[in-house]
């Protein structure tokens, strides 16, 4: 695959990553999705192909619950989205997962939903 774009070399990075994480369905992946205006995470079991959980920005139910500078473009909605699908997983009896950062760099709105994710209790 010839690196034309920036796209490009996302998708080459995830299918990197990709061959290395897999998600059971005592430890599922914990995915990470970015756009210019919202961030989009699923729990994904890998095994089965079934998505346990998920949590995005867009969601009219988070949308109102989201702090006053909070959006989904910046790191404060990001933070919001870590516990919500933390909170979602708890629930659902999983504590711990394996974070896929999807191609994105480990910094900004993806370090910050993981690290709220950690804080909110799940383990990985």
């Amino acid at each position: 695959m010839k690196i034309k774009t920036r796209e490009d070399r996302r998708d080459r990075i995830k299918y990197r990553i990709r061959k290395r994480v897999r998600g059971v369905g005592e430890r599922p992946r914990l995915t990470v999705f970015r756009s210019v205006a919202h961030i989009y995470v699923q729990v994904i079991d890998d095994m089965t192909g079934q998505t346990i959980a998920s949590a995005s920005s867009v969601e009219p139910s988070l949308r109102g619950g989201f702090e006053a500078q909070a959006k989904g473009g910046n790191v404060a909605g990001a933070q919001a989205i870590g516990k919500t699908i933390a909170k979602r997983l708890l629930d659902k009896g999983v504590t711990r997962v394996v974070f896929d950062r999807n191609g994105f760099l480990y910094h900004g709105r993806v370090k910050a939903v993981a690290d709220a994710a950690r804080e909110a209790g799940l383990e990985f």
